[in-house]
Formats: structure tokens, sequence, C-alpha cells
């Protein structure tokens, strides 16, 4: 098989998906396989790996698949030949949104991380405070 097509299993590798995983954003149109081989494997390529990673890079920020399918969307319309400048200003507008909301989500990831640091830090505080019991 020509290196410019990777059967699922490669795919799942390299993204670090499972299979269900992959097959499951087919399923719901946010990836589809680029072609089939004779045997009606999946064939994927770069492009379709690159779509992946988005994909799972989205997911631990929150973004729900509607937000996830609207994003690339967004970013399949920009990559269009032929766009005028209203569309390309409207799409980039779109993206700015997206930005903004990645931006937000990150702060507050980062927001529950010092948290749990703190806790951490109070139970091993806690721990190191403990007096043992004496025993009878």
């Amino acid at each position: 098989m020509g290196r410019d097509r990777m059967q699922i299993g490669e795919v799942a590798e390299r993204t670090g998906l499972s299979l269900r995983t992959i097959r499951y954003y087919g399923e719901v149109g946010l990836v589809v396989p680029s072609a089939r081989s004779k045997g009606g494997f999946r064939l994927y390529t770069e492009s379709d790996v690159a779509r992946l990673l988005l994909i799972k890079q989205m997911k631990p920020l929150g973004f729900s698949l509607e937000q996830t399918r609207d994003l690339l969307g967004v970013l399949d319309r920009l990559d269009s030949p032929g766009l005028d400048d209203a569309e390309r200003a409207a799409l980039t507008d779109q993206l700015d949104r997206f930005e903004t909301a990645v931006a937000a989500r990150c702060a507050a990831l980062r927001e529950q991380l010092a948290l749990a640091e703190e806790f951490g830090a109070r139970l091993r505080a806690r721990r190191g405070a403990a007096v043992p019991r004496a025993r009878a």
C-alpha cells in the first residue's frame, strides 16, 4: 500500500485514538476515510490524521461534537479556493470566536489545576502533621 494512504490501525497508533473512536467519528461525520481499499478497508491520509488530532485536542477542552463539527467546517471552507472577501471575513470571525473560547477554557483549566495542586499540598501537609497514635 502506498505511503499516502494508511489503514485504521496505523491511524490509531499515530493519533492515540482507539479504532472504535475513529470509526465513531466517521459515523458522526467528523472525519470520513479518504478512500477504501479493494478489500473494503478504510484508508486515511495525512490530512485525515491531522483532522483526528484536532478533534482529539478539542475534546479535553469540553467542546461538543456539534462545536467540533462547526470548527471543522470553518477550517474546511477557509481552505477552499475561490472565497470572496466577505466569506473569508465571516469565517475568520468564526475562527476568532473559537480562539477566544479555547483561551477561556484553558484559563479555566489552569484555575482548576491550581486548586487541585493546592488541595494536594494540603493533604501532604496534613499527612506530615498527623501525630501517630499510641497503641494500648
